[in-house]
């Protein structure tokens, strides 16, 4: 049976990229391999997931254009709604909340986005299924 091992995002700063999934997310750098456009990569995981998942952000590639509608994301469990609170208030002030925080019914639950320095969209969310909130 296959194992969902990684997800790989080409961005065009990987520093600032890496700045992002740190600060606002949480993971940590656990490897990086290759120089230049379409072969310099970091690899970042959870602290104790580094051989389980990893985030793989490619050198290259252009800003990623979603519209509103489009509810494409990628997500993390957070575990409390302070914590989304808090996600918020940061993503006001660093101009990046793509999403207000709502409350959804089960088992979206309350969550809100932000936008990463390439324009993808990372939703927080407090009390899904999934994660330290449920």
């Amino acid at each position: 049976m296959p194992a969902f091992t990684h997800c790989a995002l080409h961005v065009q700063d990987l520093a600032q990229s890496v700045a992002f999934y740190r600060d606002y997310c949480g993971l940590k750098v656990v490897g990086e391999h290759g120089h230049g456009p379409n072969d310099h990569a970091i690899w970042m995981s959870e602290e104790g997931r580094e051989h389980d998942f990893v985030f793989v952000l490619l050198l290259g590639g252009k800003m990623h254009e979603q519209p509103r509608d489009d509810l494409s994301h990628f997500g993390f469990a957070l575990a409390s709604r302070g914590e989304v609170d808090a996600i918020v208030e940061r993503g006001r002030a660093a101009a990046c909340l793509a999403w207000e925080p709502k409350d959804f019914p089960y088992p979206v639950g309350y969550r809100c986005a932000l936008r990463d320095p390439d324009g993808y969209v990372v939703e927080f969310s407090y009390g899904q299924p999934l994660g330290p909130g449920a």
